[in-house]
Protein backbone atom coordinates (compact mmCIF):
# COMPACT_ATOMS: atom_id res chain seq x y z
CA UNK A 1 0.00 0.00 0.00
CA UNK A 2 2.83 2.34 0.93
CA UNK A 3 4.66 1.49 -2.30
CA UNK A 4 1.61 2.39 -4.39
CA UNK A 5 1.24 5.70 -2.54
CA UNK A 6 4.91 6.52 -3.07
CA UNK A 7 4.60 5.70 -6.77
CA UNK A 8 1.52 7.92 -7.04
CA UNK A 9 3.34 10.82 -5.35
CA UNK A 10 6.34 10.34 -7.61
CA UNK A 11 4.07 10.39 -10.66
CA UNK A 12 2.36 13.55 -9.44
CA UNK A 13 5.75 15.18 -8.85
CA UNK A 14 6.88 14.29 -12.36
CA UNK A 15 3.65 15.65 -13.84
CA UNK A 16 3.98 18.83 -11.79
CA UNK A 17 7.58 19.32 -12.88
CA UNK A 18 6.64 18.69 -16.50
CA UNK A 19 3.81 21.19 -16.25
CA UNK A 20 6.15 23.83 -14.80
CA UNK A 21 8.71 23.20 -17.54
CA UNK A 22 6.00 23.46 -20.22
CA UNK A 23 4.69 26.65 -18.65
CA UNK A 24 8.22 28.12 -18.57
CA UNK A 25 8.66 27.45 -22.29
CA UNK A 26 5.23 28.89 -23.08
CA UNK A 27 6.22 32.11 -21.32
CA UNK A 28 9.54 32.16 -23.14
CA UNK A 29 7.78 31.71 -26.49
CA UNK A 30 4.78 33.89 -25.78
CA UNK A 31 6.20 37.20 -24.59
CA UNK A 32 9.35 39.09 -23.77
CA UNK A 33 10.57 38.57 -20.24
CA UNK A 34 13.07 36.76 -18.03
CA UNK A 35 12.29 33.35 -19.55
CA UNK A 36 12.82 34.50 -23.14
CA UNK A 37 16.00 36.35 -22.22
CA UNK A 38 17.34 33.23 -20.50
CA UNK A 39 16.46 30.96 -23.43
CA UNK A 40 18.06 33.35 -25.92
CA UNK A 41 21.21 33.66 -23.83
CA UNK A 42 21.56 29.87 -23.59
CA UNK A 43 20.94 29.42 -27.31
CA UNK A 44 23.34 32.18 -28.34
CA UNK A 45 26.03 30.93 -25.95
CA UNK A 46 25.68 27.43 -27.41
CA UNK A 47 26.00 28.77 -30.95
CA UNK A 48 29.02 30.93 -30.06
CA UNK A 49 30.78 28.06 -28.25
CA UNK A 50 30.17 25.69 -31.17
CA UNK A 51 31.49 28.13 -33.77
CA UNK A 52 34.54 28.90 -31.63
CA UNK A 53 35.26 25.17 -31.22
CA UNK A 54 35.03 24.56 -34.95
CA UNK A 55 37.49 27.36 -35.66
CA UNK A 56 39.96 26.36 -32.96
CA UNK A 57 39.82 22.56 -33.33
CA UNK A 58 38.81 21.83 -36.91
CA UNK A 59 40.46 24.82 -38.62
CA UNK A 60 43.48 25.73 -36.49
CA UNK A 61 44.02 22.24 -34.98
CA UNK A 62 45.02 23.95 -31.73
CA UNK A 63 46.41 21.88 -28.88
CA UNK A 64 44.16 23.62 -26.36
CA UNK A 65 41.01 24.41 -28.39
CA UNK A 66 38.79 24.79 -25.31
CA UNK A 67 40.14 28.32 -24.74
CA UNK A 68 38.07 29.62 -27.67
CA UNK A 69 34.58 28.33 -26.68
CA UNK A 70 35.26 29.16 -23.04
CA UNK A 71 36.06 32.75 -24.01
CA UNK A 72 33.03 32.97 -26.30
CA UNK A 73 30.64 31.98 -23.51
CA UNK A 74 32.39 34.08 -20.87
CA UNK A 75 31.82 37.38 -22.68
CA UNK A 76 28.23 36.66 -23.75
CA UNK A 77 26.74 39.50 -21.70
CA UNK A 78 23.23 40.94 -21.32
CA UNK A 79 24.06 43.84 -23.64
CA UNK A 80 26.27 44.31 -26.69
CA UNK A 81 28.06 47.14 -24.91
CA UNK A 82 28.96 44.88 -21.99
CA UNK A 83 30.14 42.14 -24.38
CA UNK A 84 32.52 44.59 -26.04
CA UNK A 85 33.70 46.01 -22.73
CA UNK A 86 34.23 42.65 -21.04
CA UNK A 87 35.90 41.09 -24.09
CA UNK A 88 38.41 43.97 -24.19
CA UNK A 89 39.17 43.53 -20.51
CA UNK A 90 39.34 39.74 -20.83
CA UNK A 91 41.78 39.83 -23.75
CA UNK A 92 43.90 42.34 -21.84
CA UNK A 93 43.89 40.12 -18.73
CA UNK A 94 44.85 36.99 -20.68
CA UNK A 95 47.56 38.82 -22.60
CA UNK A 96 48.97 40.15 -19.33
CA UNK A 97 48.97 36.69 -17.74
CA UNK A 98 50.69 35.09 -20.75
CA UNK A 99 53.22 37.92 -20.92
CA UNK A 100 54.11 37.48 -17.24
CA UNK A 101 54.63 33.75 -17.76
CA UNK A 102 56.67 34.28 -20.92
CA UNK A 103 58.96 36.86 -19.31
CA UNK A 104 59.57 35.00 -16.03
CA UNK A 105 59.55 31.55 -17.65
CA UNK A 106 62.33 32.31 -20.11
CA UNK A 107 64.31 34.12 -17.42
CA UNK A 108 63.95 31.65 -14.55
CA UNK A 109 63.03 28.36 -16.19
CA UNK A 110 60.22 25.90 -15.37
CA UNK A 111 60.82 25.48 -11.62
CA UNK A 112 58.79 26.03 -8.48
CA UNK A 113 60.32 29.42 -7.68
CA UNK A 114 59.38 30.68 -11.15
CA UNK A 115 55.78 29.52 -10.67
CA UNK A 116 55.62 31.33 -7.32
CA UNK A 117 56.91 34.52 -8.93
CA UNK A 118 54.42 34.15 -11.82
CA UNK A 119 51.58 33.74 -9.32
CA UNK A 120 52.73 36.76 -7.27
CA UNK A 121 53.04 39.10 -10.25
CA UNK A 122 49.85 37.87 -11.99
CA UNK A 123 47.74 38.20 -8.84
CA UNK A 124 49.14 41.71 -8.28
CA UNK A 125 48.31 42.79 -11.85
CA UNK A 126 44.84 41.27 -11.44
CA UNK A 127 44.08 43.90 -8.79
CA UNK A 128 44.33 46.65 -11.43
CA UNK A 129 40.93 48.43 -11.42
CA UNK A 130 40.94 48.86 -15.21
CA UNK A 131 40.46 45.10 -15.64
CA UNK A 132 37.30 45.12 -13.52
CA UNK A 133 35.68 41.72 -13.04
CA UNK A 134 38.18 40.15 -15.44
CA UNK A 135 41.14 40.79 -13.13
CA UNK A 136 41.14 37.20 -11.87
CA UNK A 137 41.72 36.00 -15.44
CA UNK A 138 45.31 37.32 -15.31
CA UNK A 139 46.34 34.62 -12.84
CA UNK A 140 44.19 31.98 -14.57
CA UNK A 141 45.85 32.67 -17.92
CA UNK A 142 49.29 32.72 -16.31
CA UNK A 143 48.73 29.30 -14.71
CA UNK A 144 47.48 27.76 -17.96
CA UNK A 145 50.42 29.34 -19.78
CA UNK A 146 52.85 27.88 -17.25
CA UNK A 147 51.35 24.41 -17.76
CA UNK A 148 51.68 24.81 -21.53
CA UNK A 149 55.22 26.19 -21.17
CA UNK A 150 56.61 23.26 -19.18
CA UNK A 151 55.09 20.70 -21.57
CA UNK A 152 56.63 22.25 -24.70
CA UNK A 153 59.79 20.63 -26.07
CA UNK A 154 61.60 23.63 -27.58
CA UNK A 155 61.77 27.40 -27.24
CA UNK A 156 59.97 27.83 -30.56
CA UNK A 157 57.24 25.46 -29.43
CA UNK A 158 56.89 27.39 -26.17
CA UNK A 159 56.51 30.71 -27.97
CA UNK A 160 54.06 29.18 -30.42
CA UNK A 161 51.89 27.66 -27.70
CA UNK A 162 51.82 30.85 -25.62
CA UNK A 163 50.90 32.90 -28.67
CA UNK A 164 48.22 30.39 -29.55
CA UNK A 165 46.52 30.94 -26.19
CA UNK A 166 46.08 34.64 -26.98
CA UNK A 167 44.92 33.82 -30.52
CA UNK A 168 42.28 31.38 -29.23
CA UNK A 169 41.02 33.94 -26.74
CA UNK A 170 40.76 36.53 -29.50
CA UNK A 171 38.83 34.05 -31.67
CA UNK A 172 36.46 33.19 -28.82
CA UNK A 173 35.82 36.82 -27.90
CA UNK A 174 35.36 37.78 -31.53
CA UNK A 175 32.86 34.99 -32.14
CA UNK A 176 31.00 35.79 -28.90
CA UNK A 177 30.69 39.49 -29.70
CA UNK A 178 29.67 38.76 -33.31
CA UNK A 179 26.94 36.34 -32.25
CA UNK A 180 25.63 38.73 -29.58
CA UNK A 181 25.66 41.56 -32.12
CA UNK A 182 23.92 39.73 -34.98
CA UNK A 183 21.63 37.12 -33.37
CA UNK A 184 18.79 38.85 -31.51
CA UNK A 185 21.04 41.55 -29.99
CA UNK A 186 19.59 42.25 -26.52
CA UNK A 187 17.59 45.47 -26.36
CA UNK A 188 16.37 45.98 -22.79
CA UNK A 189 14.23 49.05 -23.32
CA UNK A 190 11.66 47.84 -20.81
CA UNK A 191 14.20 47.70 -17.99
CA UNK A 192 13.66 51.38 -17.19
CA UNK A 193 9.89 50.85 -17.03
CA UNK A 194 10.21 47.83 -14.76
CA UNK A 195 12.31 49.77 -12.25
CA UNK A 196 9.78 52.60 -12.09
CA UNK A 197 6.93 50.13 -11.80
CA UNK A 198 8.58 48.38 -8.87
CA UNK A 199 9.06 51.63 -6.96
CA UNK A 200 5.55 52.84 -7.71
CA UNK A 201 4.12 49.45 -6.76
CA UNK A 202 5.89 49.56 -3.39
CA UNK A 203 4.60 53.08 -2.73
CA UNK A 204 1.08 52.15 -3.79
CA UNK A 205 0.94 49.17 -1.44
CA UNK A 206 2.25 51.23 1.46
CA UNK A 207 -0.08 54.23 1.08
CA UNK A 208 -2.99 51.85 0.39
CA UNK A 209 -2.50 50.60 3.94
CA UNK A 210 -2.11 54.06 5.42
CA UNK A 211 -5.13 56.03 4.22
CA UNK A 212 -7.89 53.62 5.41
CA UNK A 213 -6.37 53.62 8.90
CA UNK A 214 -6.19 57.41 8.94
CA UNK A 215 -9.76 57.75 7.72
CA UNK A 216 -11.05 55.40 10.40
CA UNK A 217 -8.90 56.91 13.13
CA UNK A 218 -7.08 53.62 13.74
CA UNK A 219 -3.61 55.08 14.14
CA UNK A 220 -1.85 52.95 16.74
CA UNK A 221 1.87 52.82 17.46
CA UNK A 222 2.38 49.23 16.28
CA UNK A 223 0.79 49.87 12.88
CA UNK A 224 2.67 53.14 12.40
CA UNK A 225 5.95 51.41 13.31
CA UNK A 226 5.22 48.77 10.65
CA UNK A 227 4.66 51.47 8.01
CA UNK A 228 7.91 53.13 8.99
CA UNK A 229 9.79 49.84 8.73
CA UNK A 230 8.35 49.12 5.26
CA UNK A 231 9.26 52.58 4.01
CA UNK A 232 12.82 52.18 5.27
CA UNK A 233 13.22 48.89 3.35
CA UNK A 234 12.83 50.46 -0.10
CA UNK A 235 16.53 51.09 -0.64
CA UNK A 236 16.97 47.77 -2.43
CA UNK A 237 14.17 48.64 -4.87
CA UNK A 238 15.88 51.92 -5.67
CA UNK A 239 19.13 50.07 -6.44
CA UNK A 240 17.29 47.61 -8.69
CA UNK A 241 15.56 50.45 -10.52
CA UNK A 242 18.85 52.23 -11.13
CA UNK A 243 20.36 48.99 -12.45
CA UNK A 244 17.40 48.49 -14.80
CA UNK A 245 17.74 52.03 -16.15
CA UNK A 246 21.50 51.66 -16.61
CA UNK A 247 21.02 48.34 -18.45
CA UNK A 248 18.39 49.90 -20.71
CA UNK A 249 20.73 52.75 -21.58
CA UNK A 250 23.64 50.37 -22.22
CA UNK A 251 21.56 48.07 -24.39
CA UNK A 252 21.17 50.68 -27.15
CA UNK A 253 24.92 51.29 -27.50
CA UNK A 254 26.38 49.55 -30.59
CA UNK A 255 23.06 47.71 -30.98
CA UNK A 256 21.81 47.54 -34.61
CA UNK A 257 18.22 46.96 -33.47
CA UNK A 258 17.98 50.57 -32.31
CA UNK A 259 17.92 51.54 -36.00
CA UNK A 260 14.73 49.57 -36.67
CA UNK A 261 11.67 51.71 -37.29
CA UNK A 262 9.67 50.33 -34.36
CA UNK A 263 12.44 51.24 -31.91
CA UNK A 264 13.07 54.78 -33.16
CA UNK A 265 12.08 57.40 -30.64
CA UNK A 266 12.20 54.84 -27.81
CA UNK A 267 15.92 54.93 -27.12
CA UNK A 268 16.03 58.08 -25.00
CA UNK A 269 15.72 57.59 -21.27
CA UNK A 270 16.07 61.15 -20.02
CA UNK A 271 12.36 61.22 -19.16
CA UNK A 272 12.46 57.92 -17.33
CA UNK A 273 15.65 58.97 -15.55
CA UNK A 274 13.96 62.11 -14.27
CA UNK A 275 10.89 60.12 -13.19
CA UNK A 276 13.08 57.62 -11.36
CA UNK A 277 14.89 60.40 -9.51
CA UNK A 278 11.55 61.96 -8.56
CA UNK A 279 10.24 58.61 -7.31
CA UNK A 280 13.37 58.18 -5.22
CA UNK A 281 12.65 61.54 -3.61
CA UNK A 282 9.00 60.64 -3.04
CA UNK A 283 10.13 57.44 -1.30
CA UNK A 284 12.33 59.57 0.93
CA UNK A 285 9.43 61.90 1.66
CA UNK A 286 7.13 58.95 2.26
CA UNK A 287 9.62 57.51 4.74
CA UNK A 288 9.64 60.88 6.49
CA UNK A 289 5.84 60.87 6.50
CA UNK A 290 5.71 57.44 8.14
CA UNK A 291 8.16 58.63 10.79
CA UNK A 292 5.87 61.58 11.50
CA UNK A 293 2.84 59.28 11.74
CA UNK A 294 4.78 57.02 14.08
CA UNK A 295 5.60 60.03 16.22
CA UNK A 296 1.92 61.06 16.13
CA UNK A 297 0.80 57.64 17.31
CA UNK A 298 3.14 57.81 20.30
CA UNK A 299 2.71 61.45 21.35
CA UNK A 300 -0.90 62.26 20.44
CA UNK A 301 -2.65 59.12 21.71
CA UNK A 302 -3.78 60.86 24.88
CA UNK A 303 -4.48 64.22 23.29
CA UNK A 304 -8.19 65.06 23.44
CA UNK A 305 -7.89 67.78 20.82
CA UNK A 306 -10.30 67.10 17.98
CA UNK A 307 -8.17 66.33 14.92
CA UNK A 308 -10.53 63.77 13.35
CA UNK A 309 -11.47 66.02 10.44
CA UNK A 310 -7.80 66.70 9.75
CA UNK A 311 -7.10 62.96 9.63
CA UNK A 312 -9.94 62.41 7.17
CA UNK A 313 -8.62 65.14 4.87
CA UNK A 314 -5.14 63.72 5.15
CA UNK A 315 -6.48 60.26 4.31
CA UNK A 316 -8.13 61.68 1.18
CA UNK A 317 -4.82 63.18 0.12
CA UNK A 318 -2.89 59.93 0.72
CA UNK A 319 -5.56 58.06 -1.26
CA UNK A 320 -4.93 60.39 -4.20
CA UNK A 321 -1.22 59.52 -3.97
CA UNK A 322 -2.17 55.85 -4.14
CA UNK A 323 -4.18 56.53 -7.32
CA UNK A 324 -1.16 58.20 -8.94
CA UNK A 325 1.05 55.26 -7.99
CA UNK A 326 -1.55 52.92 -9.45
CA UNK A 327 -0.93 54.44 -12.88
CA UNK A 328 2.85 54.58 -12.43
CA UNK A 329 2.87 50.90 -11.42
CA UNK A 330 1.43 50.09 -14.86
CA UNK A 331 3.66 52.47 -16.81
CA UNK A 332 3.94 51.39 -20.43
CA UNK A 333 5.84 53.12 -23.23
CA UNK A 334 3.12 52.16 -25.70
CA UNK A 335 0.39 53.71 -23.54
CA UNK A 336 2.11 56.90 -22.38
CA UNK A 337 -0.11 59.00 -24.64
CA UNK A 338 -3.10 58.10 -22.46
CA UNK A 339 -1.29 57.56 -19.16
CA UNK A 340 0.45 60.96 -19.04
CA UNK A 341 -2.82 63.00 -19.25
CA UNK A 342 -4.37 60.66 -16.72
CA UNK A 343 -1.47 61.30 -14.34
CA UNK A 344 -1.81 65.05 -14.82
CA UNK A 345 -5.53 64.87 -14.01
CA UNK A 346 -4.86 62.77 -10.88
CA UNK A 347 -2.11 65.17 -9.87
CA UNK A 348 -4.50 68.11 -10.08
CA UNK A 349 -7.00 66.25 -7.88
CA UNK A 350 -4.26 65.41 -5.38
CA UNK A 351 -3.21 69.06 -5.31
CA UNK A 352 -6.76 70.07 -4.42
CA UNK A 353 -6.89 67.51 -1.63
CA UNK A 354 -3.54 68.70 -0.31
CA UNK A 355 -4.93 72.23 -0.22
CA UNK A 356 -7.89 70.99 1.83
CA UNK A 357 -5.42 69.46 4.31
CA UNK A 358 -3.86 72.87 4.91
CA UNK A 359 -7.27 74.56 5.13
CA UNK A 360 -8.56 71.98 7.62
CA UNK A 361 -5.47 72.37 9.79
CA UNK A 362 -6.04 76.11 9.94
CA UNK A 363 -9.78 75.66 10.57
CA UNK A 364 -9.09 73.29 13.48
CA UNK A 365 -6.49 75.75 14.79
CA UNK A 366 -3.87 73.01 15.02
CA UNK A 367 -0.46 74.05 16.39
CA UNK A 368 1.37 73.90 13.02
CA UNK A 369 4.36 75.91 14.25
CA UNK A 370 4.81 73.94 17.46
CA UNK A 371 7.73 71.45 17.01
CA UNK A 372 6.35 69.42 19.90
CA UNK A 373 3.41 68.35 17.69
CA UNK A 374 3.61 66.61 14.30
CA UNK A 375 0.82 68.55 12.55
CA UNK A 376 3.06 71.08 10.84
CA UNK A 377 5.45 68.35 9.73
CA UNK A 378 2.60 66.33 8.24
CA UNK A 379 1.37 69.35 6.27
CA UNK A 380 4.90 70.02 5.07
CA UNK A 381 5.41 66.40 4.02
CA UNK A 382 2.16 66.51 2.04
CA UNK A 383 3.39 69.61 0.21
CA UNK A 384 6.75 68.02 -0.61
CA UNK A 385 5.15 64.80 -1.77
CA UNK A 386 2.81 66.72 -4.02
CA UNK A 387 5.68 68.71 -5.53
CA UNK A 388 7.53 65.50 -6.49
CA UNK A 389 4.47 63.83 -7.99
CA UNK A 390 3.58 66.99 -9.90
CA UNK A 391 7.11 67.05 -11.28
CA UNK A 392 6.84 63.37 -12.26
CA UNK A 393 3.63 64.00 -14.16
CA UNK A 394 5.07 67.07 -15.88
CA UNK A 395 8.16 65.13 -16.99
CA UNK A 396 6.10 62.33 -18.52
CA UNK A 397 3.77 64.76 -20.28
CA UNK A 398 6.78 66.65 -21.68
CA UNK A 399 8.20 63.32 -22.90
CA UNK A 400 4.93 62.51 -24.67
CA UNK A 401 4.73 65.98 -26.24
CA UNK A 402 8.34 65.75 -27.41
CA UNK A 403 7.73 62.36 -29.06
CA UNK A 404 4.65 63.71 -30.80
CA UNK A 405 6.65 66.67 -32.11
CA UNK A 406 9.40 64.33 -33.38
CA UNK A 407 6.85 62.17 -35.20
CA UNK A 408 5.33 65.26 -36.83
CA UNK A 409 8.78 66.43 -37.90
CA UNK A 410 9.50 63.03 -39.49
CA UNK A 411 6.27 63.14 -41.48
Amino acid sequence: MSGAADEHRAGSTRQGRSARVAQWWRRAWGWEGHERHTALLIGKSTLAATLAWVLSYNVLHAQSPAFAPFSAVLIMQVTVYQSLLQSTRYVGAVAAGVAVQAALGFLGGPDLLTFALVALVALTIGRWPALGAQGSQVATAAFFAFSTYISATSDLDKITQLGQIILLVLIGCGVGVLVNLTVFPPLRLRGAEHGIRSLADAQRDLVADIYPALRQGELDEERAAHWRERADRTGELVTQARTGLRTARESIQYNPRRLLRRHRGRTSFEGYGAVLEALERTLYQLASLTRSLHRWSKEEAGDHHDYGSFLVCYADFVESIAEINEVLAALDEDRLNEQAPQLCRLSDEAQQRRQRVSEQAEKDDLPLMDPAHPYGVLVLEATRLMEEFQYTCDVLQHHVDQRAAEREACT
